[in-house]
């Protein structure tokens, strides 16, 4: 009693904003627990499904009435059919309405005549009953004898008057209270069977699982989708809202529809709406892609069959075909499949390539998936760096050149190594092509004739580990960051540059892109950038670029676990629509077992290969120092000289060296050569800010 009095008391202390927020705050508990009730959810359903039976069912019928008595389904149709631009439909409704409208005012003509010739009818037919009657009567009269039988027929006409009026009398109050009741059923039936209430609402077996997509399907998904400049357009449509989309096409395991926007509607608000979008067509949000195509205001949808998504599609043609065979410059690997389910072949000749996704996603089978087709080509080399290092790539023991696995700062270094040689490799082969006067690059013919320009292909996988790797050189580089000093990305970035033109490309395939793990510069400089499963939009955009992501690519949108091994491709090298910056790849998946068996049979047709481990490194050339050591005390020195220097010095580093490649080397540190009576030279100074350029970097990276 005393806590009681107390309560009240405090109660009573209170201020009226703080009892209001209380009772509030009672409600609000009071209101969450009853919408969490099953029987509370299941009761609205029920009433909202039968109200909007009877409201949809209302507006079916006096839809149906209107199109009836007006021409306004011919109206519908003509431009329904003016917007598809079919004009031999749009003459034949034209026609069927006029029709129509002729038949309309005849009718309604003989209507008002027959309204003019009523009284005189009514009143003929009047006379000619009453003179019937009296007939009778006199027939009567005449068998019977009895004058009296002659009005007895007109009597027996008046009294069944009476009582059709009497029981008129009687039934009219009942039907009249019954009419609207009756009138509710018969549209509340016609509701019912057109199943008006929301997709909710609907019991289980009435509900559109996911069935066909029709253009009212697709109107209306769009309809709801909560934009009300859209929403008020569509409605302003009326029946012709359809005329926003294109032909529905069946495009492999779905429908692609194209939709026009009406004015005021962006494209990425229906890109932002993709969930819901999704959910109004009935299907899960992985089963909606959404595309920009090349025309405006206009948004492609691929619309997957319900659950066909979540079906394998089956061995890669690498496994079916042991006669298989490939080629770097004109061949394409057989990755997967497209959404449409139309095989995807991958050009890699002279492509560098980026693969990323979260951990445990089939980074690396999508990966080696491309390689082991390539590797049925025997004039391809491969090394190969695997810094996860748990087999992998264990199969290309005997078929790489080099092959390194392992996660620790020591493999990092060898994979350096091995990248960095291909920096040279690079350089040595841009001097090859320039002796040899060709014009067209290293051709075909060359690259499978003259083994110095074979085609050779860099892989590093898990490749954020030397991003990330803070160890240093014996020079005091660390092999890791995204800065000058970095060795690996600095030769990762020279690659980038010019080992295209040469045949040295390189593979990337990394996990969780960051700027830390995956510098920008790097990842801009592939040509395919393909990206599995990831966390965020903006990782997205480092996979694959902004613009990709802005066209509506959304590998932040697939499932994790779920989507194993489907990518996001964008870039060149694969084949695309017209105006589409991406496309969506199912990847074959081969397995390790599998993919033994295929480097088993690409070593059979070609030469047994040594694989190494690591590669011998030669300790590195320090051509700045070297610059220095041969220009010594001297003001400037001619090009020329500069360079016989450099070849007395080192013959093997500087044999194909030119006026060129020493101009590239200063212009790396801010300077460049002069000239001196109308001769290149090298001025002393310049050489010396170069090394002192370089020193502060090195200060700076420690």
């Amino acid at each position: 009693m005393t806590v009681t009095l107390l309560k009240e008391r405090q109660d009573d202390e209170e201020s009226p904003a703080k009892q209001q927020e209380r009772r509030r705050a009672r409600f609000r508990t009071a209101a969450r627990a009853a919408l969490q009730s099953d029987a509370v959810r299941a009761t609205s359903r029920l009433i909202v499904r039968h109200t909007s039976y009877v409201a949809g069912g209302t507006r079916v019928v006096i839809r149906r009435t209107w199109d009836g008595r007006s021409a306004a389904r011919y109206e519908r149709m003509i431009r329904a059919a003016e917007a598809a631009g079919l004009m031999d439909q749009v003459a034949d409704w034209e026609q069927r309405g006029h029709v129509f409208r002729a038949s309309r005012h005849r009718r309604r003509m003989d209507t008002l005549q027959m309204m003019l010739n009523l009284p005189k009818a009514i009143a003929s037919a009047l006379a000619a009953g009453t003179g019937l009657l009296l007939f009778i009567g006199i027939l009567l009269a005449w068998a019977n004898n009895n004058v009296r039988d002659v009005l007895a027929p007109l009597e027996g006409a008046i009294e069944l008057v009476r009582w059709v009026s009497f029981i008129a009398g009687v039934v009219w109050d009942p039907l009249l209270f019954a009419a609207p009741w009756i009138a509710l059923a018969a549209v509340w039936a016609v509701g019912r069977t057109r199943h008006t209430a929301p997709q909710w609402a609907l019991p289980i077996q009435d509900r559109d699982m996911g069935g066909p997509i029709t253009p009212h399907i697709v109107v209306v998904a769009f309809r709801d989708l909560g934009i009300s400049a859209l929403r008020k357009a569509i409605e302003d449509m009326g029946d012709v809202g359809a005329a926003m989309l294109s032909p529905i096409k069946i495009a492999g395991c779905g429908v692609e529809v194209d939709v026009t926007l009406p004015s005021g509607v962006s494209t990425e608000e229906i890109q932002n709406k993709r969930r819901k979008l999704a959910e109004n067509l009935n299907r899960h949000e992985h089963e909606v892609f959404i595309t920009i195509p090349p025309q405006p205001r206009t948004v492609r949808l691929w619309i997957a069959d319900s659950g066909a998504l979540d079906e394998p599609i089956g061995p890669s043609p690498l496994m079916l075909d042991e006669e298989i065979t490939a080629d770097y410059y004109t061949g394409r690997a057989p990755w997967g499949q497209n959404l449409r389910g139309d095989a995807v072949g991958v050009s890699v000749f002279q492509r560098h390539i980026l693969l990323t996704g979260l951990s445990n996603q089939g980074k690396t089978a999508a990966l080696r998936a491309l390689a082991l087709w390539l590797a049925l080509d025997v004039t391809v080399d491969f090394y190969v760096a695997d810094l996860k290092g748990v087999g992998d790539w264990r199969g290309f023991l005997g078929l790489a050149r080099v092959l390194i696995q392992g996660p620790t700062d020591e493999h990092v270094a060898q994979a350096t190594d091995m990248v960095e040689w291909g920096v040279d490799e690079m350089q040595r082969r841009i001097a090859l092509l320039e002796k040899s006067g060709a014009t067209d690059g290293v051709t075909r013919d060359m690259a499978r004739t003259d083994p110095r320009f074979r085609p050779v292909v860099l892989i590093v996988d898990e490749a954020q580990v030397a991003y990330g790797c803070g160890a240093k050189g014996e020079d005091k580089r660390p092999y890791g960051g995204s800065k000058a000093t970095s060795r690996y990305f600095q030769a990762v970035k020279k690659i980038h540059d010019q080992g295209r033109a040469v045949n040295v490309t390189i593979w990337e395939g990394t996990q969780d892109p960051t700027d830390e793990n995956l510098p920008k510069r790097s990842r801009e400089g592939n040509h395919i950038r393909g990206s599995l499963v990831l966390g965020t939009e903006s990782q997205s955009k480092m996979a694959l670029g902004d613009a990709p992501v802005d066209a509506g690519a959304a590998p932040h949108k697939l499932r994790r676990g779920l989507d194993k091994g489907t990518l996001v491709v964008a870039g060149d090298g694969i084949d695309m629509e017209a105006g589409q910056a991406s496309v969506t790849v199912r990847t074959h998946f081969i397995s390790g077992d599998d993919a033994v068996t295929l480097t088993d049979r690409a070593k059979a047709r070609r030469e047994s290969v040594a694989t190494v481990h690591k590669l011998e490194v030669v300790k590195p050339v320090d051509y700045l120092a070297d610059l220095a050591a041969v220009v010594g005390d001297e003001k400037r020195v001619r090009t020329t000289e500069v360079i016989h220097r450099l070849k007395n010095l080192n013959a093997k580093a500087y044999e194909h060296w030119t006026g060129g490649r020493l101009k590239a080397l200063l212009t790396e540190y801010g300077e460049e050569p002069g000239t001196y009576d109308g001769y290149p030279v090298v001025r002393w100074e310049s050489v010396q800010r170069a090394l002192e350029r370089r020193e502060e970097e090195i200060e700076e990276a420690q």
